[in-house]
């Protein structure tokens, strides 16, 4: 832990150029008289520390002491420290280690980079949560992410969508942050097998392993195993992802229709979620409508979305949707004439 302190020190010097005791004691959490001994220990060592008097006064650094970042420029440090770190890094149990590395690399910069980070950190600030964040809570994701690093197999007990499973060993491979959304890429007995070796007598051939993907905030419980997890030679992790995402969006459920759109309101589908455009067709003669082909997931969302867009979509086909929306939107008219006087 010593040690440690005595980086930071040299750390805090580096990036604040002039500390006092007191204000070292208070970011270290220890006390002044330790903040001396370790000023003794850091002189000792070799390294160029002395104490300043007077009322400007502090321990400092001999001037041009610093490390220095080679290869990397002006632009490219300042884009290093253009935001916060995402909360993903908290899931990570990482935030200590990303507030070190910044310490190191502000202290390490000249006088006059410091001061064009300053500049930039005071007018600008990355929020990358955006409006509707969807992060989930994952406690498990430590123990997780062990058994991936270790390479140990971990007993789960899974929810998915078709309901809780019981408890299953699974040979972790990795994790793939999606979005804000944490996957655990591990490997599982196929369903056909897994019944086999749940049934009785006990299956004669040995069990067959495929990757499977488990959302981590769906583990419901994490055993870490002594046993060494199976990893298959050559496996490409963002491979496999980019093939499971394309799979998932080819099986997604489709409902296709047909509509026009306001022009001044065609853009609202790159911000809708569960509605795409498959096809732009031509706009009206008036200039104020384009014709647009679109596939929602179900009739059900597909009302609810055109409901939100208002006079703003117009719906050609199928003629089921158009009723339901058309229902609908009495409903809603019929809701608010009904109002009680009292309210």
């Amino acid at each position: 832990m010593r040690a440690d302190r005595l980086l930071q020190i040299m750390l805090l010097l580096q990036s604040h150029g002039c500390l006092t005791s007191k204000a070292l004691a208070a970011k270290l959490e220890v006390s002044e008289r330790t903040i001396i001994r370790d000023m003794e220990a850091l002189s000792a060592a070799g390294i160029p520390v002395y104490a300043e008097r007077g009322s400007h006064g502090g321990w400092k650094l001999t001037e041009g002491y610093k490390t220095n970042w080679a290869g990397l420029n002006r632009d490219e440090i300042i884009s290093l420290l253009a935001s916060k770190p995402h909360r993903n890094i908290s899931d990570l149990g990482w935030s200590p280690m990303f507030e070190a590395a910044l310490l190191k690399l502000l202290a390490s910069l000249s006088p006059t980079l410091r001061n064009d980070v300053s500049f930039m950190q005071e007018r600008l600030y990355v929020d990358r949560e955006g409006w509707h964040p969807t992060g989930e809570e994952v406690p498990l994701l430590p123990l997780i992410q062990e058994a991936v690093w270790a390479g140990r197999q971990l007993r789960i007990e899974y929810d998915s969508n078709t309901g809780s499973n019981g408890p299953r060993t699974v040979h972790p491979i990795g994790l793939v942050l999606k979005g804000s959304l944490w996957y655990l890429v591990a490997l599982s007995i196929t369903r056909h097998d897994r019944q086999a070796v749940d049934s009785s007598p006990p299956p004669t051939a040995p069990a067959t392993y495929e990757p499977r993907t488990f959302r981590v905030a769906r583990i419901r419980s994490a055993e870490l195993q002594v046993e060494p997890a199976i990893r298959p030679d050559g496996f490409d992790l963002a491979a496999y992802w980019e093939q499971s995402v394309r799979r998932f969006r080819k099986d997604l459920p489709r409902y296709p229709a047909r509509a026009l759109v306001r022009t001044n309101a065609s853009g609202r589908f790159n911000q809708t979620r569960f509605v795409r455009v498959t096809q732009w067709g031509e706009p009206t003669a008036d200039g104020l409508w384009l014709e647009v082909a679109l596939a929602f997931d179900t009739l059900e969302s597909a009302c609810e979305i055109a409901l939100s867009f208002g006079i703003n979509l117009l719906i050609l086909e199928p003629e089921e949707l158009r009723n339901a929306v058309v229902t609908r939107t009495k409903e809603v008219l019929e809701q608010y004439e009904n109002i009680p006087p009292e309210h």
